[in-house]
């Protein structure tokens, strides 16, 4: 078993089945917070499966798709948290 077949039938199936399940965190997530931490997380796997076909399909290109994917993430996680502490300073 060559590491294309490691990626295409054991890790992307992995990361499909985790992304179902952080998707229904999202839609159930009792409060703001959790949704957006699962979004992040959504985010997060986008960002592993762009990296597992780009190893797959042999294009090192769509790595630049996933660090822009990655600094958009971490840019709205920062300012997600900014809103959050600037609500509980005015309540």
């Amino acid at each position: 078993m060559n590491i294309e077949d490691f990626l295409s039938y054991i890790i992307l199936p992995i990361l499909s089945t985790s992304t179902l399940l952080v998707f229904i965190r999202f839609l159930m997530g009792p409060s703001l917070p959790d949704r957006v931490v699962a979004l992040d997380l959504l985010i997060t796997i986008g960002i592993s499966i762009i990296a597992v076909y780009s190893m797959v399909s042999n294009r090192p290109s769509f790595l630049d798709i996933a660090m822009i994917f990655a600094l958009i993430a971490f840019l709205s996680t920062v300012a997600f948290s900014y809103y959050l502490e600037k609500r509980k300073r005015n309540e």
